[in-house]
C-alpha cells in the first residue's frame, strides 16, 4: 500500500517536478560552471609526470584518458568544421563574387580544367567554414586545457575565445582590404604580358593569404595566454627580437606569392608590429601572474600564522 501511494504521489507531482527541473537547470549549470572555473588543479612538476609515466600504471591510465579526451575534442571540432563548410555552400558564390571585386568580378576569371569551378567553390566554402568555426575550435581547445589551469588562467582563456575570432577575422579583412589591392597591381603590371588569371590560381592566392595572415593575427593572444600559464617569459621575447624579425622575414617570404620587397614588406610590417604588441601583452600577463603568486603566498602565510 505504501508503494502504491508513493507511486501515485510521483505521478501527481511529476509535472511540477519537471517544470522545477527545467527552471532550475540553467541555474545549476551556471553554479557548476562557476565551481569549475574556481577549482584549483593538482600541481605536479612536469619531470615527475614523465617519471610516473614509466613507473606508475595509474599515471599511464590517466595519460591515456587525456589522449582519449583530446581525440573527442578533435572529433567534435572537425565535425563542427564540416557542418560549417556545408552551411557555407549557400553563401559561397556571393562570397566568390565579393572576393573577385579587385579584378572586376567572376566573369574576368577563367576555368581551364573540368573540375576547376567545383574545386574553387569548395576552397571558398572551406575558408568560410574555418572562419565560422574558429570560436568553437578555440572553445574545444580551452575545454581540453582548462582542467589543468588555475582559476585566473581559465578565465583569461575563456575571455580569449571571442578575441581569437575577432583577431582571425581582422587578419583576413586586413589582407583583403590592404595587402591584396597592393599586390594585384604589381602582379598584373610586372611586364607587358596580358593577364588571364584562372579561377584556381586567383582564389588559391586570395584565400591562402587570408588564412595565413588571419592565423598570424592570433600571435599576440597566443603569447599572452602562454605567458599567463608560465610557459613564456617576456624578457626572452624582448631579448630575441632580432632573431624574431629574421624568422618573420622567412615566414613572409614563404607566404608572400611574389618575390618583390614591396609585397613581402606588406606581410612583414604587420607581423613585426604584432610581435612587439605580443611583447607588451606578455609583460602585462607576467605582471598579473606575479601579482597572483604574491596573493597566494600571502594567503598561505596568513593560514600558517593562524
Amino acid at each position: 500500500m505504501r508503494r502504491f501511494f508513493l507511486g501515485l504521489w510521483r505521478i501527481i507531482t511529476f509535472p511540477f517536478r519537471l517544470v522545477f527541473n527545467i527552471i532550475a537547470f540553467p541555474f545549476r549549470a551556471i553554479s557548476r560552471f562557476r565551481r569549475f572555473l574556481n577549482t584549483e588543479p593538482d600541481e605536479r612538476p612536469i619531470a615527475d609526470v614523465f617519471v610516473d609515466l614509466v613507473a606508475s600504471q595509474d599515471t599511464r591510465e590517466i595519460f591515456w584518458e587525456q589522449v582519449i579526451a583530446l581525440r573527442a575534442h578533435i572529433i567534435r571540432s572537425v565535425s563542427v568544421l564540416a557542418l560549417a563548410v556545408i552551411a557555407a555552400f549557400w553563401v559561397a558564390e556571393p562570397v566568390m563574387e565579393f572576393l573577385t571585386g579587385p579584378v572586376g568580378g567572376l566573369e574576368k576569371l577563367q576555368a581551364i580544367q573540368v573540375t576547376e569551378e567545383i574545386g574553387v567553390f569548395m576552397r571558398v566554402a572551406m575558408t568560410i567554414g574555418i572562419a565560422i568555426s574558429i570560436p568553437y575550435i578555440s572553445l574545444e581547445l580551452w575545454m581540453f586545457a582548462a582542467p589543468g589551469l588555475k582559476p585566473r588562467e581559465k578565465k583569461l582563456g575563456l575571455a580569449g575565445i571571442p578575441l581569437a575570432a575577432i583577431l582571425f577575422l581582422g587578419g583576413m579583412i586586413f589582407t583583403f582590404k590592404v595587402m591584396i589591392p597592393a599586390a594585384l597591381p604589381f602582379l598584373a603590371g610586372f611586364t607587358k604580358i596580358s593577364q588571364f588569371w584562372t579561377a584556381n590560381e586567383y582564389f588559391g592566392f586570395v584565400t591562402g593569404l587570408m588564412l595565413w595572415i588571419g592565423l598570424f593575427f592570433e600571435f599576440p593572444l597566443v603569447i599572452y595566454v602562454l605567458t599567463s600559464v608560465g610557459l613564456i617569459q617576456p624578457q626572452i621575447l624582448a631579448q630575441q627580437w632580432r632573431l624574431a624579425v629574421v624568422i618573420i622575414a622567412l615566414l613572409a617570404a614563404a607566404v608572400t606569392p611574389t618575390v618583390d620587397p614591396v609585397n613581402m614588406g606588406l606581410v612583414m610590417i604587420p607581423m613585426v608590429l604584432l610581435y612587439f604588441i605580443s611583447i607588451g601583452l606578455s609583460y602585462l600577463a607576467y605582471a598579473g601572474r606575479k601579482k597572483e603568486a604574491v596573493k597566494v603566498e600571502e594567503s598561505f602565510s596568513d593560514e600558517g600564522a593562524g
